[in-house]
């Protein structure tokens, strides 16, 4: 099977996510397939490093934990098996804190922290798709992190 076989108007789950073995990295939001970017630029890497590695200095010898893309996300309203979970999203940054939310797929439920560090491209899903279902997982205040064209 490849990507062009799927049906884009289809709603998906994350059951079917697991049996796709597709060369492109994807993500879904509300059973929708998006693509995700080719390999993230230099000043996003950068940026990347940065954060990451603040965060992961910051928690050593704490129970949170810090994960970076791909690691899958499963954002859920209520206890679901993966028939039922329609959006699986990979932040570049996340945290967890709650050993019980990790497993060997990745998290399940919403993490304490998740950074999205946008890039040319991917910015309208970030705002708009992704700004949605981390909204209603319960996140109060989302900070997104915007990388400009120019040198910093």
């Amino acid at each position: 099977m490849q990507l062009s076989d799927l049906d884009i108007n289809k709603t998906y789950t994350y059951a079917d996510y697991l049996k796709w073995t597709f060369d492109e990295r994807l993500e879904l939001i509300k059973g929708k397939i998006f693509k995700m970017s080719p390999a993230p630029g230099s000043v996003h890497q950068i940026i990347f490093g940065a954060v990451f590695n603040s965060l992961y200095n910051h928690l050593k010898g704490k129970p949170c934990k810090v994960f970076s893309a791909p690691f899958d996300v499963r954002l859920k309203k209520r206890f679901s098996d993966n028939k039922d979970i329609t959006t699986v999203v990979q932040p570049d940054v996340c945290v967890v804190c709650d050993p019980a939310k990790i497993d060997i797929r990745g998290c399940l439920g919403a993490p304490d922290i998740m950074v999205e560090i946008l890039s040319p491209g991917n910015n309208k899903k970030e705002l708009q798709n992704k700004y949605e279902v981390y909204e209603e997982a319960g996140y109060l205040n989302i900070g997104l992190s915007i990388q400009k064209k120019k040198h910093f």
